[in-house]
């Protein structure tokens, strides 16, 4: 198993580096480390650069506690961040990237997205969203589950990889009855609207133990959070009411001018929410 770790020397990427060697730890993984310097200045300057942020990554491997007793590959690629660090993943053929969450740059990141945006949407691999202080290996995993091939696929790469191997997993599920609205302006009783949506919370949960046997994921979860609402807003406040260590959530290919912007839950999810996030998009 092939772990890369991006950092760009602040304080968010270190705390990826130290995830990314836990992780590498627990499974067993060959762990690399990927610095990009820019490539549009002059040659010397990005040769002087280059050393410099060689020296810096050395220090880092000797001086990480994570770290020791790893094989650490160092790695100082030239380019644009988020295309040096595909670049090396593919490379190595890696099946995990570990980033740090980004600062956002205003309106550059409004229509391009911060780098770990554009790593997610331009890849194929998964990625870990570092947010969270690292202080002991994971122990709990929260999964987002919307009965489409990436939810399924997102849960079965996080087994693969070895994350949920011995985390207490809980699994949500958001549904929208839809005609409780209509329901309540035509007058009907809230005891009868509240048994409408009683009886909509039944049939998603049935829906999500159908979804679940269909995939192979039927042992999968010693919880299951069936809950109101829209998916953002049911995912946000499970996240706020059982404080995991890990979400984990699938994305949705999208392609040509449309993976330029924004709006999809997934993404909603990385600009907004503070925990570790677990991105795996759908087979290619």
């Amino acid at each position: 198993m092939q772990i890369l770790a991006a950092t760009d020397f602040s304080t968010r990427s270190y705390r990826a580096l130290r995830r990314a060697g836990l992780l590498a730890k627990a499974c067993g993984a060959e762990l690399s480390l990927v610095h990009v310097v820019d490539d549009d200045q002059p040659p010397d300057l990005a040769a002087i650069e280059t050393r410099e942020a060689e020296r810096i990554l050395a220090e880092q491997i000797g001086a990480t506690a994570e770290l020791q007793s790893l094989r650490c590959r160092p790695m100082v690629v030239a380019g644009d961040p988020f295309d040096g660090i595909l670049r090396t993943a593919t490379t190595l053929q890696a099946d995990l990237i570990v980033m740090g969450a980004h600062r956002k740059q205003l309106l550059r990141d409004v229509f391009i997205g911060t780098t770990i945006e554009r790593v997610i949407r331009s890849g194929p691999h998964p990625v870990l969203m570092v947010n969270d202080e690292v202080e002991r290996p994971y122990r709990t995993a929260l999964a987002a589950v919307d009965l489409s091939e990436p939810s399924a696929t997102a849960i079965k790469t996080s087994m693969t990889l070895g994350l949920l191997g011995t985390l207490r997993l809980t699994l949500v599920h958001a549904f929208f009855p839809l005609a409780k609205g209509k329901l309540s302006y035509a007058g009907v009783s809230q005891d009868n609207i509240d048994e409408y949506v009683v009886g909509e919370r039944l049939r998603a949960t049935q829906e999500l133990i159908t979804f679940l046997d269909a995939n192979g994921l039927s042992d999968v979860g010693q919880s299951k959070h069936i809950e109101e609402g829209a998916p953002f807003e049911v995912i946000s406040s499970t996240v706020k009411r059982l404080s995991p260590d890990l979400l984990v959530i699938g994305t949705h290919g999208r392609s040509g001018i449309a993976k330029m912007f924004l709006g999809s839950v997934a993404e909603e999810v990385l600009r907004s929410l503070d925990v570790d996030i677990l991105t795996v998009p759908p087979t290619r």
